[in-house]
């Protein structure tokens, strides 16, 4: 039996990634409001790049729970290291990204770069919104 105030992770394996549906349900409504702001105030390119910098963001994020949700499942100590070499991957591709779209002069640039901003704070929003409020409240065990 596990001890209180941890999920057992013998009579539950999918908790890890219990709390996704949320994260990608407001991900999605905010993608939506990320494209009307971008068209109001910027056209049809401005919207394009919020939606996008929204879908980097979530695209990175869902990609970190999925890789670490897995390696917890096969071994906790895989957690670390495959934890810190995505997080520099995925530093080093959007470092290369941002620039290879910046040297283009690429009117979406901005709104892409807002569309990240706005993702990441909905996401962490969201997240411990779910940690708080749903996962703090689930019958342990």
């Amino acid at each position: 039996m596990a001890e209180p105030g941890v999920v057992a992770t013998d009579t539950d394996r999918r908790w890890r990634l219990r709390h996704l549906p949320a994260l990608l349900i407001a991900s999605a409504a905010l993608a939506a409001l990320a494209a009307v702001v971008g068209g109001v105030f910027g056209g049809a390119t401005a919207a394009l790049g919020a939606v996008a910098g929204v879908g980097v963001t979530v695209l990175s994020y869902t990609l970190t729970t999925v890789v670490l949700a897995w390696a917890d499942q096969i071994n906790p100590q895989l957690v670390l290291p495959l934890g810190l070499g995505l997080y520099a991957l995925k530093f080093t591709l959007l470092g290369v990204v941002m620039v290879a779209v910046a040297s283009t002069g690429w009117a979406g640039l901005v709104p892409l770069c807002l569309g990240i901003v706005a993702g990441v704070a909905v996401w962490t929003a969201v997240h411990i919104w779910w940690l708080t409020r749903v996962h703090a409240r689930q019958p342990r065990g």
